[in-house]
Protein backbone atom coordinates (compact mmCIF):
# COMPACT_ATOMS: atom_id res chain seq x y z
CA UNK A 1 0.00 0.00 0.00
CA UNK A 2 1.20 3.33 -0.84
CA UNK A 3 1.34 5.67 2.27
CA UNK A 4 2.24 9.62 2.35
CA UNK A 5 2.26 10.71 5.67
CA UNK A 6 2.91 14.27 6.50
CA UNK A 7 4.14 15.57 10.09
CA UNK A 8 5.32 18.39 11.85
CA UNK A 9 2.87 20.93 11.41
CA UNK A 10 1.44 22.98 13.99
CA UNK A 11 0.94 26.70 15.26
CA UNK A 12 4.01 29.13 15.42
CA UNK A 13 4.54 32.73 15.72
CA UNK A 14 5.30 34.91 12.60
CA UNK A 15 8.94 34.71 12.15
CA UNK A 16 9.09 31.51 13.91
CA UNK A 17 10.04 27.91 12.24
CA UNK A 18 8.83 24.64 11.76
CA UNK A 19 10.08 21.29 9.64
CA UNK A 20 7.66 19.23 7.81
CA UNK A 21 8.22 15.67 7.22
CA UNK A 22 6.85 13.22 4.76
CA UNK A 23 7.19 9.61 5.03
CA UNK A 24 6.69 7.41 1.81
CA UNK A 25 6.12 3.94 1.78
CA UNK A 26 4.64 1.60 -1.02
CA UNK A 27 6.52 2.43 -3.70
CA UNK A 28 10.37 3.41 -5.05
CA UNK A 29 11.23 6.90 -3.07
CA UNK A 30 14.09 7.85 -6.12
CA UNK A 31 11.72 6.91 -8.92
CA UNK A 32 9.67 9.90 -7.89
CA UNK A 33 10.33 14.18 -7.75
CA UNK A 34 8.31 14.88 -4.28
CA UNK A 35 6.25 18.27 -4.02
CA UNK A 36 5.02 20.36 -1.15
CA UNK A 37 1.41 21.65 -1.74
CA UNK A 38 -0.50 23.69 0.17
CA UNK A 39 -4.05 25.26 0.31
CA UNK A 40 -5.08 28.46 3.01
CA UNK A 41 -8.33 28.32 4.36
CA UNK A 42 -10.83 29.38 1.48
CA UNK A 43 -8.27 29.46 -1.51
CA UNK A 44 -6.90 26.57 -3.90
CA UNK A 45 -3.73 24.72 -3.89
CA UNK A 46 -0.75 26.58 -4.71
CA UNK A 47 2.66 25.02 -5.20
CA UNK A 48 5.84 25.50 -2.72
CA UNK A 49 8.53 23.57 -3.79
CA UNK A 50 9.85 20.35 -5.43
CA UNK A 51 12.71 18.35 -5.26
CA UNK A 52 13.98 16.03 -8.46
CA UNK A 53 14.21 12.18 -8.33
CA UNK A 54 17.23 11.58 -6.31
CA UNK A 55 17.63 15.13 -5.34
CA UNK A 56 20.05 16.50 -7.47
CA UNK A 57 17.77 20.25 -8.59
CA UNK A 58 15.10 21.88 -6.28
CA UNK A 59 12.69 24.37 -6.99
CA UNK A 60 10.55 27.10 -4.95
CA UNK A 61 7.65 29.32 -5.43
CA UNK A 62 8.62 32.93 -5.41
CA UNK A 63 6.48 33.31 -2.26
CA UNK A 64 8.85 30.84 -0.01
CA UNK A 65 11.87 31.43 -1.89
CA UNK A 66 15.27 32.03 0.51
CA UNK A 67 12.58 30.93 3.28
CA UNK A 68 11.64 27.10 2.55
CA UNK A 69 14.24 24.52 2.06
CA UNK A 70 13.45 21.14 0.54
CA UNK A 71 15.01 18.25 1.17
CA UNK A 72 15.41 14.32 1.50
CA UNK A 73 16.66 11.64 3.02
CA UNK A 74 16.83 8.49 0.36
CA UNK A 75 17.79 5.93 3.41
CA UNK A 76 14.73 7.39 5.10
CA UNK A 77 12.24 7.14 2.27
CA UNK A 78 11.78 10.66 3.72
CA UNK A 79 10.91 14.08 2.49
CA UNK A 80 11.49 17.88 4.47
CA UNK A 81 10.41 21.10 4.71
CA UNK A 82 11.92 23.25 6.56
CA UNK A 83 10.10 26.46 6.88
CA UNK A 84 11.84 29.92 8.34
CA UNK A 85 11.03 33.41 9.04
CA UNK A 86 7.41 32.03 8.69
CA UNK A 87 4.83 34.49 7.97
CA UNK A 88 0.83 34.38 8.68
CA UNK A 89 0.24 33.97 4.84
CA UNK A 90 2.38 30.71 5.12
CA UNK A 91 -0.94 29.53 7.01
CA UNK A 92 -2.52 26.28 5.26
CA UNK A 93 -2.75 22.80 4.77
CA UNK A 94 0.41 21.35 3.90
CA UNK A 95 0.37 17.96 1.43
CA UNK A 96 3.37 16.24 0.11
CA UNK A 97 3.01 14.73 -3.17
CA UNK A 98 4.89 12.38 -5.43
CA UNK A 99 5.18 11.96 -9.40
CA UNK A 100 7.00 10.60 -11.68
CA UNK A 101 6.43 12.92 -14.30
CA UNK A 102 4.89 16.42 -14.11
CA UNK A 103 5.22 20.01 -14.89
CA UNK A 104 7.03 21.78 -12.18
CA UNK A 105 4.48 24.03 -10.60
CA UNK A 106 1.70 22.21 -11.61
CA UNK A 107 -1.39 22.28 -8.96
CA UNK A 108 -3.33 20.11 -11.31
CA UNK A 109 -3.95 17.31 -8.64
CA UNK A 110 -3.85 14.37 -11.05
CA UNK A 111 -0.53 15.57 -12.47
CA UNK A 112 0.53 13.66 -9.00
CA UNK A 113 0.85 9.68 -8.19
CA UNK A 114 0.76 10.17 -5.17
CA UNK A 115 -0.68 12.67 -2.17
CA UNK A 116 -0.56 12.59 1.75
CA UNK A 117 -3.71 13.55 3.93
CA UNK A 118 -2.22 16.90 5.16
CA UNK A 119 -0.56 18.61 8.26
CA UNK A 120 -2.10 22.09 9.31
CA UNK A 121 0.62 25.15 9.36
CA UNK A 122 -0.60 27.92 11.69
CA UNK A 123 0.90 31.39 11.43
CA UNK A 124 -0.47 33.68 14.09
CA UNK A 125 0.59 35.70 17.01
Amino acid sequence: EVQLVESGGGLVQPGGSLRLSCAASGFTFRSKSMSWVRQAPGKGLEWVSEISMGGSWTAYSDSVKGRFTISQDNAKNTAYLQMNSLKPEDTGMYYCAAARFCPVGTVVAGAYNYWGQGTQVTVSS
